[in-house]
């Protein structure tokens, strides 16, 4: 079933603009306009805002694995990086899974640009953190 995400209590990801399009356990795409705030000079999407709209994305792709009661967190990430996404301009996200296990997950994220053109590529492992057993 594909369904959008409302993700508005993340905060940060709130402060991105960051607008889930489809959410299902297998792929996760999401959406970023490129505003003057998050850019560098010249005018082009900085480097931390992408691994952070890809952190994100794969966090939200994990949570949608999850056991009942259990968290995440990132343990590692990798950003290639391969052409500018300049202001005023879409950038995409679509994540889908390399390895879906109990104690961790991997995703790869494709960021794409308004023109189609792949912009990065990131790799992250996110750690399953199971409830704690009450005594």
């Amino acid at each position: 079933m594909t369904a959008s995400l409302d993700i508005s209590y993340l905060p940060f990801a709130n402060l991105l603009g960051i607008e889930i399009i489809e959410a299902k356990p297998e792929l996760v795409v999401a959406r970023l306009a490129v505003r003057k705030e998050l850019c560098t000079i010249p005018d082009i999407l900085h480097g931390g805002a992408i691994m952070s709209f890809a952190d994100t994305v794969g966090a939200v792709a994990t949570v949608l694995n999850l056991p009942e009661g259990a968290s995440t967190t990132t343990v590692e990430s990798k950003t290639n990086f391969l052409a500018p996404i300049p202001v005023g301009d879409v950038a995409t996200a679509t994540c889908e899974p390399f390895h879906r296990g109990g104690r961790l997950m991997v995703w790869q994220t494709k960021i794409t640009r308004g023109d189609g053109r792949l912009a990065a590529v990131v790799t992250q492992s996110q750690m399953v953190m199971k409830p704690e057993k009450k005594a």
